[in-house]
């Protein structure tokens, strides 16, 4: 029962309803010309039948004005006459017409013989002074067996027309909706498995086609999509799995050899590991949050300010002459901000603060000595650069480096390089925020990040 009632639900194909309403409409069309017609038709035929009666009417009156009734007598059966008084009574009558006295009005009708008449009239001088009204009639039967006739192929005709443009509409969209069916049946096949699969395309040039072509890109982007997923939790998870196999390591030798690895030295180990473990969490779940919510739009941000923040952050966090001390050991580095002039652009401040810091971060690790930071405005954008002056990045690799994981060969040490997250997720705000950034040499020699914004226009 409640399947019979789903089914009673269940809306008709777009085939049934693009000829139904195409009947429908069809039939209406037709039914109101079938009817306007036999209008023009009764009324043309009318029109006619009145003409001739008006030119007996004007014979006779010619003949009944100088013979007088005589006239009306010998008047031929295919028409009625009447010569009446002035008071109705009927003087003469044609050996056809009835004896009672026939209506007077203009275009009256009258029934005789069974047989409608159309009658005319007319006021006429008799030869012995007096006046009178000659009325004749002339017969409808031909122009209602017309009407009859017409109306019957019109009731016969319509319905035949109507089915057989239901029929044709039934198998025009059939085929035109053959393809969309088919590439349904195509769709519905697709699965996470096989998502390399494709529709066919007509190629024929139509919207069919061009649904089909929609439909490949769609099962294009999504496959893209589940690469780049599947490749990003197997990344992930070598990542994390870096981390945590050398906790566990160190663990176990500080248990089965305490006299090598003391107590002191794993818990740095386990200090250094877990900072790293938070980190790539972090800028994980970072980039969860950027591709599934994009960005926040309703706020303004001076970003002259953020690259202040974030510039200065290295100098007083890592040394307090001016430079950013490094980790491994190498010279301090001096961060170069005099060339930053205001800009102001629009969304989450807290992102964008995030780019700046990963950008200089980046610079301060590969550079030699120095990295200099500039921010203006062109063309209806906030250009930000970080430059510095190490090795900078060969071109083939430019391309890569925004990639999620990526580390270049010189980055690949554990304690030169980061996750590999960073410049992932600098682009991945940047291009939430309608902008670009890229990656070019520096003029120093070393390699200069360029990222471009959209101005906040007041």
């Amino acid at each position: 029962m409640a399947e019979r009632t789903a089914r009673s639900r269940r809306p008709a194909s777009i085939r049934a309803r693009a000829t139904g309403g195409a009947a429908l409409v069809v039939l209406v069309a037709l039914v109101i010309g079938a009817v306007a017609f036999v209008g023009v038709l009764r009324t043309s035929l009318t029109d006619g039948v009145r003409t001739a009666a008006e030119q007996t009417l004007d014979g006779l009156s010619s003949r009944v004005e100088a013979d007088g009734a005589p006239a009306v007598e010998a008047e031929d059966d295919d028409v009625l006459a009447q010569l009446q008084d002035a008071d109705g009574r009927v003087l003469a009558r044609a050996d056809d017409s009835p004896a009672r006295p026939l209506d007077t009005a203009e275009e009256s009708r009258s029934r005789h013989d069974g047989e409608r008449w159309l009658l005319v009239a007319d006021d006429v001088d008799l030869p012995d002074g007096s006046e009178g009204t000659l009325v004749v009639g002339a017969p409808l039967e031909d122009a209602d067996a017309a009407v009859r006739t017409v109306t019957v192929l019109l009731v016969v005709a319509v319905p035949v027309v109507v089915a057989l443009m239901s029929l044709v509409t039934w198998f025009v969209v059939g085929r035109a909706l053959r393809p969309v069916d088919r590439m349904r049946r195509e769709v519905d096949a697709v699965e996470g498995t096989n998502l390399h699969a494709r529709v066919d395309e007509p190629g024929s040039g139509d919207e069919v086609d061009r649904l089909a072509t929609t439909m490949n890109r769609m099962l294009g982007r999504l496959e893209a999509s589940q690469q780049a997923q599947r490749q990003f939790v197997s990344d992930a998870s070598h990542e994390l799995r870096s981390p945590l196999a050398t906790i566990r390591q160190h663990a176990e030798v500080a248990r089965a050899h305490p006299e090598v690895t003391g107590t002191a030295d794993l818990a740095d180990v386990v200090l250094d590991e877990g900072a790293r473990l938070q980190e790539l969490v972090e800028s994980l779940l970072l980039l969860t949050r950027v591709d599934e919510r994009g960005r926040d739009r309703d706020r303004a941000v001076d970003l002259d300010d953020l690259v202040f923040t974030e510039a200065s952050r290295p100098r007083s966090v890592r040394g307090t002459d001016g430079a950013a001390v490094r980790s491994d050991g190498r010279a301090a580095v001096r961060v170069d901000v005099s060339d930053v002039t205001p800009a102001r652009v629009r969304g989450d401040d807290r992102l964008l603060g995030r780019v700046v810091r990963n950008l200089v971060d980046n610079a301060v690790r590969h550079a030699e000595r120095t990295v200099v930071v500039g921010l203006g405005t062109a063309d209806g954008s906030a250009v930000l650069t970080v430059d510095d002056d190490g090795h900078g990045v060969p071109e083939a690799d430019r391309s890569r480096v925004f990639e999620r994981f990526v580390r270049l060969d010189e980055g690949r040490a554990r304690d030169a390089g980061g996750s590999g997250l960073g410049l992932a997720i600098v682009d991945a705000v940047v291009r939430g925020h309608g902008g670009g950034v890229v990656v070019s040499a520096a003029p120093g020699g070393g390699a200069r990040f360029t990222v471009r914004l959209p101005l906040l226009h007041d």
